[in-house]
């Protein structure tokens, strides 16, 4: 069966939206969810998703919002939801506190880019992650040199988020032609499932690099599909088709 694993940003267009996306999405069969926390300079994002997610700021949307809306729709699937956001708002919430609300909420882990594991002994975001039964999913480029792929398999739980080419998310024509090459190495260090994600927006690109990888991973495609006002069902229909075979 193909794994994909899709990303909305909590909030956008509204809650309500958000909801009943995140219940399509189940019903369609992904196999992971990331929900965005909105986070005012989302540095690792593209333009489609920095504008979802200042339009979500601008509605209001707090990570509060974000733990309530997780915890309504994983009462209600069992597919496993991430929370993804950036390390400023998880400090100002506090490390500890935000684990255990994530966790609370339902969460199967954190993808959270810009927490590098070298801040480990200040910020015990690891611990309070592992403490609370959270995956802190790790985040690889294919700029990462080898010496820090080795610690970062010493650490990775659940599977790893490998961006598939340089640059910020956003839909793209194509995927990059050394993703094989670069995933090669990557499974020299880690031995965990491989997520790919930055530019997927086809089902010849979910194809493409689930000849490499277990997990890919769209995001700014399913926000250009609410842009172009599709409804929350007829982007479920549109990733049915994406993960025929």
């Amino acid at each position: 069966m193909k794994k994909l694993m899709t990303h909305i940003v909590g909030g956008y267009p509204d809650l309500k939206t958000s909801e009943a996306l995140l219940l399509e999405m189940c019903e369609a069969g992904v196999s992971f969810i990331e929900i965005q926390i909105p986070f005012s300079d989302p540095v690792a994002d593209g333009p489609t998703i920095m504008s979802a997610n200042q339009t979500s700021l601008e509605n209001g949307t707090t990570p509060e919002d974000c733990f309530k809306l997780m915890k309504k729709v994983h009462s209600q699937t069992n597919v496993p939801l991430l929370f993804m956001t950036y390390f400023n708002i998880i400090h100002h919430y506090g490390v500890e506190a935000f684990c255990k609300k994530a966790k609370d909420a339902g969460a199967y882990g954190i993808i959270c880019p810009d927490m590098p594991y070298d801040e480990e002994p200040a910020e015990k975001y690891l611990h309070h992650c592992k403490k609370n039964k959270l995956h802190a999913i790790q985040v690889i480029s294919p700029i990462t040199p080898d010496e820090r792929l080795d610690k970062i398999g010493k650490i990775a739980s659940g599977f790893v988020y490998c961006v598939g080419q340089k640059g910020t998310t956003g839909v793209r024509r194509s995927v990059d032609s050394s993703l094989g090459k670069y995933l090669k190495n990557v499974r020299r260090f880690i031995d965990l499932p491989l997520a790919v994600g930055f530019g997927i927006s086809e089902k010849k690109h979910i194809d493409q690099v689930l000849e490499h990888a277990e997990i890919a991973v769209m995001g700014s495609k399913v926000i250009n599909l609410l842009n172009e006002r599709s409804s929350p069902k007829e982007i479920g229909n549109w990733l049915r088709k994406m993960l025929q075979s």
